[in-house]
């Protein structure tokens, strides 16, 4: 079996020793743990992980948003263990990127069944896929993800690192709503603590860059009381 990361997010050790013990004998010998939502979300960001096992009651933070939170870092499946099992809570689960759903008590060899069953579907799904992009072409402007480069008009432009990486984050997700928090949390790595102006700093100055008319920009958009998105004017996708 290939090397696969998985990551195991429950604040019981007992829970998280023993799925560690049979997941080890099914041959997942690259098992991460952590006991908080917090510590969850350190470790999809610092490191690569191919599949999540998420406890939804978590003590710091409910696990539902860790998953959303994760689904800006990462599409790794994420396979919810919980004790609640009403349609509501799957419904929620499945809306907002989980892709499976175990009810405690479970047997461990039925978390390790439906993981391979997830993985084998994800690495399907990926074959299908497009290469990984090399240009982001809006068409007034474009990101060569290779080296780096912004091109306006053609013409490069200068775009320091933060800039840079918030850029491509909403170039890649086109015409998705962020909030400032999530902005925030997937480009500068760190807890969210109401600050609004590093984020709304960081919008003016690239709107002043790829827009026509930063006073009216018809690309990076502010959608009131929600957040930004980045609209697809004009969008290629280049190999």
């Amino acid at each position: 079996m290939e090397e696969i990361a998985v990551l195991i997010v429950d604040d019981e050790q007992g829970l998280r020793d023993m799925l560690t013990t049979v997941l080890k004998k099914e041959g997942f010998l690259q098992v991460k743990h952590a006991a908080t939502g917090r510590e969850a979300l350190q470790v999809v960001m610092e490191s690569h992980v191919d599949v999540i096992v998420l406890d939804v009651m978590l003590p710091d933070n409910d696990g539902f948003e860790v998953c959303r939170q994760m689904r800006l870092y990462t599409d790794a499946p994420i396979l919810f263990l919980t004790a609640r099992d009403t349609d509501l809570d799957k419904l929620m689960g499945f809306g907002i990127g989980g892709d499976d759903y175990i009810t405690k008590p479970f047997n461990p060899l039925e978390v390790v069944a439906r993981m391979k069953a997830r993985m084998k579907y994800r690495k399907v799904s990926t074959v299908a896929m497009k290469p990984t992009l090399r240009t982001l072409d809006f068409g007034y402007f474009r990101l060569e993800l290779e080296s780096g480069v912004l091109y306006v008009e053609d013409k490069q432009v200068d775009c320091p690192a933060r800039e840079w990486l918030l850029l491509v984050f909403l170039c890649k997700h086109p015409n998705r709503i962020f909030s400032v928090r999530q902005l925030y949390e997937a480009i500068w790595s760190e807890a969210f603590l109401g600050d609004e102006k590093t984020v709304v700093i960081h919008i003016s100055r690239l709107r002043k860059k790829i827009e026509p008319d930063p006073k009216h920009p018809q690309f990076l958009i502010n959608v009131r009381g929600l957040g930004y998105k980045m609209m697809s004017v004009k969008m290629e996708e280049q190999e």
